[in-house]
């Protein structure tokens, strides 16, 4: 046989263990034919982080998957994929094969769940949402906010305001306290950022005061385009010494059955809350502000204005005087109950 000859045979060979090899890999069904989830026409299988590609085979073995260790492995060489194998979970097609699935995997394309804390959301709103949330391993529920504190290593008086809102995308099945240690850890760090850029005439004194007026300006603002001039007004309220007389920080004292409507005896109640009552900041925030409000508190508008109050279109009529401040009282609250500040 001339050599020319015997490299066709070799690559004869080659092609036809390859074609063999690669059929088998895209032919051979690994994944049952009947779904572990009720209603589904999928096969759900859990990847913990970090595992090799004899433990992922492992893992789908024992989840149900007709695989082992070997012929998974030869696969993912095979197709190139072996380092490219991520944890996760994933709905597999029923019935599919060995390459199916590890491109799949290799792809990431796996099942994400997602949980939204809205600005302006209060610590009670917000654990009630985790809570509820059935893509989470209930950690946290029922711990009262010093332990979650505890567990998070922070250090406030309460866990109102320290969770910054988002977005958080997770995994199913991930712990509820990983949510509340990526958003308090994005709210420090969106408060270091504007700390750092903090005036030196602000009558703030510590970051924590930062975040009990950023959520005071992301519950008093009506329209965004608001939040420069409402942040001035208390701000310059702050450093003439005058009560900061809003409305949200007497409904947070309150609690969260309040039922919608703010009487004049709340007003006259007496609560550390009590802004009409008390001089300078309430002692912890009463929201959780977003980034605008927490740029407004260190960055306010330019204005001297003291008061404020409510206008039909959501915007804020702004004063520099009481007797300015009353007639805009009159012309856009009448006979409504005033939202003076």
């Amino acid at each position: 046989m001339t050599l020319l000859n015997r490299m066709r045979s070799t690559l004869l060979a080659i092609g036809s263990a390859l074609v063999v090899v690669y059929g088998v890999i895209f032919l051979w069904p690994i994944v049952p034919s009947q779904s572990n989830l009720p209603d589904s026409s999928s096969f759900r299988v859990k990847i913990a982080p970090q595992s090799s590609q004899a433990n992922i085979a492992k893992q789908l073995h024992e989840q149900g998957l007709s695989i082992s260790a070997l012929p998974f492995q030869i696969g993912a060489k095979a197709l190139l994929v072996g380092s490219k194998l991520k944890p996760g979970t994933y709905l597999l097609p029923m019935g599919a094969s060995l390459g199916k699935v590890l491109l799949q995997i290799a792809r990431g394309e796996r099942v994400r769940e997602s949980i939204a804390i809205i600005p302006g959301m209060t610590i009670w709103q917000l654990r009630s949402l985790i809570d509820s949330h059935p893509g989470l391993i209930h950690q946290t529920q029922g711990l009262s906010s010093q332990a979650l504190l505890q567990l998070l290593n922070l250090h406030y008086p309460g866990d109102e305001g320290l969770f910054f809102p988002d977005t958080y995308v997770f995994d199913p099945d991930e712990i509820d306290l990983n949510i509340y240690r990526k958003a308090s850890q994005a709210m420090q760090k969106q408060l270091s950022q504007a700390w750092s850029e903090k005036p030196s005439d602000s009558p703030l004194k510590t970051p924590y005061d930062l975040l009990i007026l950023s959520s005071i300006i992301e519950k008093e603002t009506g329209k965004a385009s608001d939040r420069g001039l409402v942040a001035a007004v208390f701000l310059n309220r702050l450093k003439k010494r005058m009560m900061l007389q809003t409305d949200p920080t007497v409904i947070y004292g309150i609690g969260p059955h309040f039922d919608g409507n703010l009487r004049k005896a709340d007003l006259r109640k007496d609560s550390p809350y009590n802004t009409y009552m008390h001089k300078g900041l309430p002692p912890t925030p009463i929201a959780m502000p977003d980034k605008d409000s927490i740029y407004a508190a260190i960055h306010p508008a330019k204005s001297q204005a003291l008061y404020f109050v409510a206008k039909r279109d959501g915007g804020s009529h702004f004063s520099e005087t009481l007797t300015e401040h009353e007639s805009a009282v009159d012309r856009y609250q009448r006979k409504l109950v005033p939202k003076s500040k």
